[in-house]
């Protein structure tokens, strides 16, 4: 028997570790997966999708700088990926249609709540950035029902274009937006979805976002502490986590869209912690 073939999408892309995450997950399900890495062409990642899939592919992780792209070249979208405006799971349907979902919200909720166990519904909640990766984590993160949310951003005009387009699908859920100099705390969770972490950067905030009982994420993954994490532990936060948990929690949920199949996550975690 032949496996069917899957792999992720990218530019650069010899650094993903999704290739591993999904080697486990077909090692532990018994699934006939086979999952490699694509390098596309900046200039042509719509004919490495389409060569893919008509060479007998079955499913495409998207990784950057190509999401945006994904969700557009795509015959139809789910719900998820429609709001978050761009996708990280292609896949043809039983028509030979594209199809874009977007994996990452599910990823940090379930990471958050079902493996570090910190409670989102009634919290209140900062998330820092306003760019592809928050817009692609916020809907799952409103599904939870915090108390408030509040997204802070260099530019404050992106902010409030996602707190209007959120907002109307959230009513009953307290949603505004700032810049990083209008924040104030604290609260009980924090969350970094700015890329500042990859160049040891820190956005423009003050420490009094944190207090006696705040948790810090930073979707960053990282073998050592990232610079976020660390400035959020010198500031008081009782708890820091790193985004490997919801890189593999999405891995997760996108096998289980391709497959029918959920993959148990804690063990593959681990395992990648200790690589």
């Amino acid at each position: 028997m032949t496996n069917d073939l899957y792999a992720v999408v990218g530019n650069p892309i010899s650094h993903s570790k999704s290739p591993r995450i999904h080697s486990l997950f077909a090692q532990q399900t018994g699934e006939a997966v086979e999952y490699t890495a694509i390098q596309a062409p900046l200039e042509d990642f719509a004919g490495t999708v389409h060569h893919f899939f008509d060479h007998g592919g079955k499913g495409l992780n998207i990784t950057v700088p190509f999401k945006e792209q994904a969700w557009t070249l795509a015959e139809h979208r789910t719900h998820r990926a429609e709001l978050a405006g761009a996708a990280n799971t292609l896949y043809l349907d039983q028509e030979d249609q594209l199809v874009a979902d977007n994996t990452d919200g599910v990823g940090i909720v379930r990471d958050l709540r079902d493996n570090h166990g910190v409670p989102l519904k009634g919290a209140r909640v900062l998330v820092l950035g306003a760019g592809g990766a928050v817009r692609g984590v916020l809907g799952p993160l409103l599904d939870e029902q915090p108390a408030s949310v509040v997204v802070a951003n260099r530019t404050v005009a992106r902010a409030e274009a996602l707190a209007r387009l959120f907002g109307r699908e959230h009513s009953g859920i307290e949603l505004s937006a700032c810049g990083f100099e209008q924040v104030e705390g604290p609260f009980d969770l924090v969350i970094n979805g700015t890329s500042a972490s990859l160049k040891g950067d820190l956005p423009a905030i003050t420490a009094d976002v944190i207090g006696a009982d705040t948790v810090v994420y930073d979707m960053m993954y990282s073998l050592q502490t990232t610079t976020f994490n660390q400035w959020a532990l010198d500031h008081g936060a009782v708890r820091v986590f790193d985004g490997l948990g919801m890189l593999v929690e999405q891995a997760a949920e996108a096998f289980f869209v391709w497959r029918g199949v959920r993959p148990e996550t804690s063990a593959v975690i681990e395992e990648l912690r200790t690589d």
